[in-house]
């Protein structure tokens, strides 16, 4: 693996030929579940797309 990558499609070309569990473009998110931040009331990704669509964002709040 390189040390760093250049950019997203470098990062994108190394998971695809290195991590054949990964999901490929196009194809459906795997289900999970998360709890609020408080580590109460989970709710699952598949509860949240039988409406509409759903951004997934992540990232460090602290």
């Amino acid at each position: 693996m390189p040390n760093t990558f250049q950019n997203r499609a470098e990062a994108f070309a190394w998971l695809s030929q290195n991590d054949p569990r990964a999901p490929k473009a196009g194809d459906p998110a795997p289900d999970f579940e998360l709890s609020d931040i408080n580590g109460e009331n989970p709710v699952r990704l598949s509860q949240l797309c039988k409406d509409k669509p759903v951004a997934l964002i992540f990232g460090s709040f602290t």
